[in-house]
């Protein structure tokens, strides 16, 4: 029975990776077509990113003079931690060997080496803009991560566990209650995955110009693989914060432990939960302005101060 389980868990595994490289370009396609049609433009294919990677794979990869074996190996790094903290979140089954030797902290964690891998490749050239890049990023990674780390606190405190397949049992499970602290919880996550994603009102990543891009300073010295693996990463953290905020805020529909049933199922209800999600940050984009960059501390400080309200609640309501 062990050895059944145990194949259970790593065929949910592995359709959990496979899923999240395949949707991943896909979702990213979708967000882009939304905001194309909301804003009365004409919008890109859908598989438009899997054509872009295509295209840049074939491409032969051009490096500066100078470069450092960090820059040749930073897209590496930055595309496997973005790989190894979307196979951690349960986006199919709450089965995964992978989610019982990393928790919240961890999800944290390979974000924050993504961001300082990136950050120093983009100054290790030595351009304006790649350290004027770097120094963005690591300004948002500052103020994002400790509101993140809350975030995933308030959930972790309903479910006693800081395991993101324990929290999204025990929220799945849980009865049907009104939980002030996760509403606050949500808004501050929303705030911290715009923040994270480079979107808007952040940052704009349709946008080349070099006094408000942000991600795109970083990777503007790559190209070829090295700028298709890195922008899969910027794909697969897309998918990985989508996910995360589906399986704490919306954790119907995933598969429980030794399911293989439910593990079919949870395939097209991750799909049309991704796609309804598309739609919301491609209504929320259009709506919003981007904002001076003199701003993001503010509101960076306010999903801050969300989460650890949240917190606070939850504190309070168990006591």
């Amino acid at each position: 029975m062990d050895a059944r389980n145990l194949a259970y868990g790593l065929i949910a595994q592995l359709v959990a990776i496979v899923a999240a490289l395949a949707l991943a370009p896909l979702l990213s396609g979708w967000v882009n077509q939304c905001r194309a049609w909301l804003q009365n433009r004409r919008a890109p294919p859908l598989l438009q990113p899997y054509r872009l990677l295509h295209k840049l794979f074939n491409k032969e990869a051009v490096l500066a003079e100078h470069a450092s074996p960090l820059f040749r190996a930073a897209p590496y790094i930055v595309f496997g931690c973005m790989l190894l903290a979307s196979s951690i979140i349960p986006t199919l089954s709450t089965d995964l060997p992978l989610s019982l030797a990393a928790d919240a902290i961890a999800l944290v964690g390979l974000f924050a080496l993504a961001r300082v891998f990136i950050s120093l490749a983009a100054m290790d050239i030595g351009t304006s803009f790649g350290t004027l890049g770097a120094r963005r990023e690591m300004l948002i990674g500052f103020l994002a991560e400790p509101a993140l780390l809350m975030v995933l606190f308030s959930a972790s405190l309903i479910s006693d566990s800081t395991s993101l397949a324990v929290i999204v049992e025990s929220l799945a499970h849980a009865k049907l209650a009104i939980y002030p602290s996760m509403a606050f919880a949500g808004v501050a996550f929303t705030m911290v995955s715009l923040a994270e994603n480079a979107r808007v009102p952040v940052d704009n990543p349709a946008t080349h110009l070099e006094l408000t891009m942000i991600h795109e300073a970083l990777i503007l010295e790559y190209s070829g693989r090295h700028l298709a693996l890195l922008e899969w990463a910027a794909s697969l953290k897309l998918f990985a914060y989508s996910c995360a905020g589906l399986a704490l805020f919306f954790p119907w529909g995933i598969a429980e432990a030794h399911a293989p049933l439910e593990l079919l199922l949870a395939l097209p209800v991750l799909v049309l939960k991704l796609a309804v999600g598309g739609v919301a940050l491609a209504v929320l984009e259009t709506l919003s302005a981007k904002m001076r960059i003199f701003r993001v501390p503010e509101f960076l400080a306010t999903a801050f101060l969300l989460a650890v309200i949240g917190l606070l609640l939850n504190i309070l309501l168990r006591t």
